[in-house]
């Protein structure tokens, strides 16, 4: 009993010192996704309600923390290169998951929350999908696993496409924040890549995360759920104001590098928490054929959008 007792202190004292641990500046993004990846898989996260409760706040208030490292004006240029990217990325995305399950013969609600996770955001798209479509528990598992596994992937392989190409800044935050599934991922990648492409990667996916709503309207129809309550994502709105609040006070500008040096880290502990939440279970619930049609949309959008960047932003 006392040799249990000591081993469960023990792990979840070796959580919390991770977790300082990622506060270093030595600490990358991607170094922090690892290191909650073998600590789960090999120990087991302690702490799995905790876990999933603290990523979502998190990444939210590191998220309205990065807007104040963000001027205004230069979101707005970045905002309007990305608007037409953004559009015909999410519809035919959904679309092409659409015919892609069909001809797999995926289960509906599952090729439809793994479509809408390629298109907008990730994890926080099926979330706020699933109740709507009412999808089960698995089916959520299912796509929620696929999504992460490529996030994951996405996070390490990215910077180093974009280094291959010689992609600019600019280049590598639009194609960022469109073909990253998760904003974390999406910020890791661009934190890694450089400042410029963070700023831009950020805003442009934020501005394309405001599609969940009526993408959230739109499944609601096709699966016939009138009684839908829709999740709107305040803290995008939060971010904008914080950005506004650098733009045009600049006697905040102390403070406002405070706090945004202080969400960039952030960022970096909910990579951590990411992947310590990651459990074998949800890796077995993963099937081969959902997981291939989470590859091929990935291959798609992230091939198709890297060239047409490479070929008309400069």
């Amino acid at each position: 009993m006392k040799e249990s007792l000591g081993k469960i202190g023990f792990v979840h004292i070796l959580f919390f010192l991770l977790i300082v641990l990622c506060l270093f500046p030595f600490i990358t993004a991607p170094i922090a996704l690892a290191i909650g990846l073998v600590f789960a898989l090999t120990i087991g996260n302690p702490f799995p309600k905790f876990n999933s409760k603290a990523t979502g706040l998190l990444l939210r208030a590191s998220v309205v923390g990065l807007g104040f490292g963000i001027q205004a004006n230069q979101a707005l240029e970045a905002g309007s290169k990305g608007f037409l990217f953004t559009i015909v990325s999410i519809l035919g995305t959904i679309v092409l998951g659409y015919l892609v399950g069909k001809w797999a013969k995926i289960d509906s609600k599952t090729s439809h929350l793994i479509s809408c996770g390629t298109a907008i955001c990730g994890g926080s798209a099926i979330a706020a999908v699933a109740p709507v479509i009412k999808a089960s528990q698995h089916q959520i598992s299912v796509a929620l696993g696929t999504v992460f596994i490529l996030n994951a992937v996405a996070l390490f392989v990215f910077p180093v496409i974009g280094n291959y190409f010689h992609l600019t800044q600019q280049q590598f935050g639009l194609w960022a924040a469109i073909a990253i599934h998760d904003t974390s991922s999406v910020v890791g990648a661009a934190s890694k890549y450089g400042a410029e492409a963070l700023q831009i990667a950020t805003t442009v996916k934020l501005a394309r995360a405001l599609w969940i709503i009526p993408v959230v309207f739109f499944s609601a129809f096709i699966f016939k759920n009138k009684e839908s309550k829709i999740s709107i994502p305040y803290f995008i709105l939060l971010f904008f104001v914080a950005m506004l609040l650098n733009s045009y006070i600049p006697a905040l500008a102390p403070v406002s590098s405070v706090i945004n040096m202080i969400a960039k880290r952030g960022v970096v502990v909910v990579l951590f928490l990411i992947g310590s939440g990651l459990s074998k279970e949800a890796l077995q619930s993963v099937g081969i054929k959902p997981f291939f049609q989470g590859i091929f949309l990935w291959i798609v959008i992230a091939s198709a959008s890297l060239f047409t960047i490479m070929e008309t932003v400069r």
